[in-house]
């Protein structure tokens, strides 16, 4: 049995949104390159949590997306993969993430709970709240907290550093979420699901995404002031700034056919490029 169909179910090239946050929290709290076991513990975290929570946004969803021209051809509703082993990564994915916040210290592994019902719940959200773009963004935001708790081993330090980072990825996510959503207003309105473009209209909630986009950069200026970054930061914000906008002037309320670039290739160029950035700076520090 080929593994192609389960890598394109749950998207682990998509781990890249959300990783390289928690690794710069990670960066930010160790003063430079965390221990290498925290490292990998992080990393494992970081994918089985998408693992579970991708699953079973697709187990949940298998029926909408049936009947959705977009979302038809994803494996579950063309009966590539099966509804049951589905379930079964979702429960060994969630297995593996709890096990391994456990194996970082136990504040971590307790509160890997709650962080899991909150990362199962954004598939459900859509069914009774236009919220759920913020809830998909809370799920990537703890990331930051919880690597600084990973390596801190309790929330020591300056509290305001994983709080603004973990804020900045909930408004970035949460506001790429907006764009991606305008792509299904009208089945969302057909189906009676909860989106802010179903409820509001495309036009707002592409002015949402920006005004949210606007707060990522204040809270990533506000990171890079607090952590006293340097030029190599400075440089990639200043590159990440003028990806959003370009994200934001490629896709219109008339013109929705550049989501795929917006929302995939443009934001793992920002996560990817900050983290290179913070972790540079901290690097010519000479670490911790």
């Amino acid at each position: 049995m080929t593994l192609a169909p389960w890598f394109r179910l749950v998207r682990f090239t998509h781990s890249v949104f959300a990783l390289p946050f928690a690794l710069m929290s990670a960066w930010l709290a160790a003063g430079g390159v965390p221990q290498m076991r925290t490292f990998a513990l992080i990393v494992l975290c970081a994918v089985a949590a998408r693992t579970a929570a991708m699953g079973f946004n697709r187990w949940l969803d298998r029926g909408l997306d049936r009947a959705n021209p977009r979302t038809a051809g994803r494996e579950l509703p063309r009966g590539v993969l099966s509804p049951g082993p589905v379930m079964v990564l979702v429960l060994a994915a969630s297995l593996v993430f709890v096990t391994a916040a456990f194996a970082l210290n136990a504040p971590c592994g307790w509160l890997s709970l709650p962080v899991l019902a909150v990362l199962l719940s954004y598939s459900a959200m859509k069914r009774v709240s236009w919220l759920s773009h913020a809830v998909l963004g809370l799920s990537l935001g703890i990331a930051p907290l919880g690597a600084w708790l990973a390596v801190r081993g309790d929330f020591s330090g300056d509290l305001l550093l994983p709080i603004l980072l973990a804020l900045g990825v909930t408004t970035w996510v949460a506001g790429f979420d907006l764009i991606y959503s305008c792509q299904d207003v009208d089945f969302d309105r057909a189906a009676a699901l909860y989106s802010v473009p179903a409820r509001f209209g495309v036009e707002a909630a592409l002015g949402g995404s920006s005004a949210l986009h606007l707060l990522t950069f204040l809270c990533l200026v506000a990171v890079a002031a607090r952590a006293e970054l340097g030029l190599a930061f400075h440089l990639v914000l200043g590159a990440a700034a003028l990806l959003l906008v370009w994200q934001h002037r490629i896709v219109k309320p008339g013109d929705l056919t550049h989501v795929d670039m917006a929302f995939f290739t443009l934001n793992g160029w920002i996560s990817i490029g900050l983290f290179l950035g913070a972790a540079l700076d901290l690097g010519t520090r000479g670490g911790a």
